[in-house]
């Protein structure tokens, strides 16, 4: 694989070891609230010593009940993949492996992924990256609106906040963890409850503390599974993303990776496993989460960033596939929540998954094929698996795949809801050098996104993403109306909202015979296509119709590609 340049800048074990609790501090500042915590990191390939757990720990612990006697046993003994104590012939790592918020759901699922990596056979060494448990972010999301109105004294009694401290309370217990994990969990919740008084405080969630907040979700389920492992007798050792190297701008609750540092920083943290000189391990790493390349604060990497981190770390350590695990059979030919015959993809490329995950397909993170397309020269492939179904073949993404096997016409119909239509027409583009430059200019000083674009001599139609940050924000009126007064003077502009994009992943090159069908069935079903765009993309034709009859459009597509 291509490998960066790493000069100009330090680099080693130490060389990008700060804390994910130093990153809530400074989102603390935002809040003015400082977090009173004597955790100190030690630089990468050295873990700190633990401390003995302080006494109102220890007290909480038996004030909440952590009965060891009482929890409840794994369902069967591990031992390391690589087969146990003779470490002489251990592979270096050799697989990334990341498991979604619903397949760490609960202490049970937890339990069955440790049995999953742990079975990958004696020639697997993996390196296991996690997000929340289950709905966690969602919860602290929760927390964060209601601590704004909520008093300080309050906060505590939180509904949200109390379903966090009770899930992985009793997560802890389940899975008999050590008691150093046990206080490292509480410091994090009360790092966690101190962080919801100061939003309270303050009466301000500010995207920097809102990256703070969401952080605890992977945080805690890191150190749980870790330390689960470990009192199995595989050895274990959780990492925070921000502490092997994972470094991106300062655009806090949707950041962009700075790929030459990061790459360049995970190398080095796991070098000494890569070449032999550490005792092997499985390593446990939060996947979503950064730090800020010029404040140094925790920044997460948008909804589903989890994939994002766990392709980063295969491409940095030149690795040949990594595995997504999700609670579906693979990517599916559409929305198995709207289209009940919905089934696994084999094969796609790199540029169909993104299509997909740009338009609406929620199984991978939108940039996450990126670190595979672009910094491993197409040579790492990325397969989907479900962690509830370990016997399914999955869905395998490459670069490049064979378009005539199978007889599909199309791959994958997804739908994307609740976009904006602009309409914007001017006789001055009639033959004017720099026109569509001069709109485009305009977007990107409104800092609205645009997702599909259709033009003609006169006029260009084009929709907005309706979640820029991918945190399911609306557009509000305000953004729209400043948009329309930014367009006077240079042409007519007006908007329409109520709208989805229904996109077509398939072999272009048939478009005709694919538009044909396609509009033999709207025909049919009476539906109205508002703007249609193919465009540069080789692999999608983009629908734009309303709302109001996207769900059907959808299944009745899906039943004439899939199902007859």
């Amino acid at each position: 694989m291509r490998r960066l340049p790493c000069s100009n800048r330090q680099s080693g074990p130490g060389a990008c070891a700060r804390s994910s609790n130093a990153g809530s501090r400074r989102a603390l500042q935002d809040v003015v609230v400082m977090l009173r915590t004597s955790v100190v990191r030690a630089p990468r390939g050295e873990r700190r010593p633990r401390q003995s757990p302080p006494l109102q720990h220890a007290a909480h612990r038996r004030r909440v009940g952590f009965v060891r006697a009482s929890a409840a046993s794994p369902p069967s003994s591990l031992s390391p993949p690589w087969g146990g104590s003779d470490t002489s012939v251990t592979p270096p790592i050799n697989l990334v492996v990341k498991f979604g918020g619903s397949s760490v759901a609960t202490a049970e699922r937890m339990m069955e992924v440790a049995d999953i990596v742990c079975g990958f056979g004696s020639a697997t060494v993996p390196i296991v990256v996690l997000s929340a448990m289950g709905k966690t972010t969602n919860l602290l999301l929760q927390a964060g609106a209601d601590a704004l109105h909520a008093s300080p004294k309050s906060v505590g009694s939180l509904h949200a906040l109390r379903e966090i401290k009770e899930l992985h309370r009793e997560t802890a217990e389940r899975l008999k963890v050590d008691d150093a994990t046990v206080d490292d969990m509480e410091s994090l919740l009360l790092q966690l409850t101190q962080l919801l008084v100061g939003i309270s405080i303050m009466q301000d969630l500010t995207p920097r503390a809102k990256d703070s907040l969401v952080s605890f979700g992977e945080r805690l389920s890191t150190r749980l599974f870790s330390a689960y492992l470990r009192a199995n007798g595989v050895p274990s050792t959780q990492y925070d993303a921000p502490e092997i190297g994972v470094v991106t701008n300062d655009n806090f609750t949707n950041a962009d990776v700075e790929y030459e540092d990061t790459l360049c920083q995970i190398r080095a943290t796991f070098a000494g496993l890569m070449d032999g000189s550490r005792p092997p391990e499985i390593p446990v790493v939060t996947g979503f989460l950064g730090r800020g390349k010029t404040t140094g604060a925790i920044t997460t990497l948008g909804r589903g960033g989890s994939d994002l981190t766990c392709t980063l770390l295969g491409a940095a350590l030149g690795l040949d596939e990594v595995q997504v695990w999700k609670d579906v059979d693979g990517v599916l030919t559409s929305d198995p929540r709207i289209v009940d015959g919905a089934r696994p993809v084999t094969r796609l490329t790199f540029e169909e998954a993104t299509e997909l995950a740009f338009f609406g397909a929620t199984v991978l993170h939108p940039l996450s094929m990126q670190p595979a397309a672009e910094y491993t020269d197409g040579a790492m492939g990325v397969r989907v698996k479900n962690s509830y179904n370990r016997s399914a073949a999955g869905t395998l993404i490459s670069k490049t795949r064979d378009l005539t096997e199978g007889e599909d016409l199309v791959t994958s119909i997804v739908l994307k809801r609740n976009v904006t239509l602009v309409d914007i027409v001017s006789t001055r583009m009639l033959g004017q050098i720099g026109f569509l430059a001069k709109v485009f200019e305009i977007f990107n000083s409104e800092g609205l996104s645009v997702d599909v674009v259709a033009t003609s001599e006169v006029s260009v139609s084009l929709t907005l993403d309706p979640a820029k940050t991918l945190w399911e924000r609306d557009l509000i009126d305000e953004e729209l109306e400043s948009l329309m007064a930014a367009f006077k003077g240079v042409a007519k502009t007006s908007y329409r909202r109520g709208y989805s994009i229904l996109s077509l992943i398939c072999n272009v090159d048939k478009s005709s015979e694919i538009l044909e069908r396609v509009f033999r069935v709207l025909g049919r079903e009476s539906v109205n296509v508002q703007m249609m765009s193919q465009g540069a993309s080789k692999s999608n034709i983009a629908l734009i119709i309303r709302d109001d009859e996207a769900t059907h459009t959808l299944r009745v597509l899906h039943h004439e590609f899939f199902e007859t």
